[in-house]
């Protein structure tokens, strides 16, 4: 199959997590200098100062993490808290409609999953380009419906 990729895979969202990690150093920098430039703050000020900046980009971060990793064995879907491991066959459709913020997996065991390193958010056709590879990678290996 044209669209089946070579295996291992790793999908996930560039764009955004080029913004978010952008965006955390430019503030970690930013307020990094504004704690250590005010003179009349405490060392313990400037401390806190820094620390939530540091957070603030450890909560970017977090939501940089999402991917999906593709394998021999399976799928590997990092989303922002979790991860879990899925095995080809326990995959029985790959779901990317309109509107939706992220792919959707449905198992085996009746439950949907979220599959949050293939969005739409920034890179619409490369979301769709890679919902259609991990569709095609399910098909040629599990039990997946077309």
């Amino acid at each position: 199959m044209s669209d089946t990729p070579a295996l291992p895979v790793t999908f996930q969202p560039g764009h955004t997590r080029a913004v978010l990690h952008t965006l955390g150093a430019a503030s970690f920098v930013t307020i990094t200098v504004i704690a250590l430039v005010l003179g009349e703050m405490s060392a313990g000020e400037k401390f806190s100062f820094i620390f939530t900046a540091a957070l603030f980009w450890g909560v970017l971060a977090l939501l940089a993490r999402p991917k999906v990793v593709a394998d021999d064995e399976g799928v590997t879907v990092v989303n922002i808290a979790r991860s879990r491991r899925l095995a080809w066959a326990e995959i029985v459709q790959v779901n990317l409609r309109p509107g939706d913020p992220w792919v959707f997996l449905n198992l085996t065991d009746g439950t949907s999953m979220a599959a949050m390193g293939i969005q739409p958010g920034l890179a619409k056709k490369s979301a769709i380009r890679d919902a259609k590879a991990l569709r095609a990678l399910a098909e040629s290996r599990g039990t997946v419906q077309g």
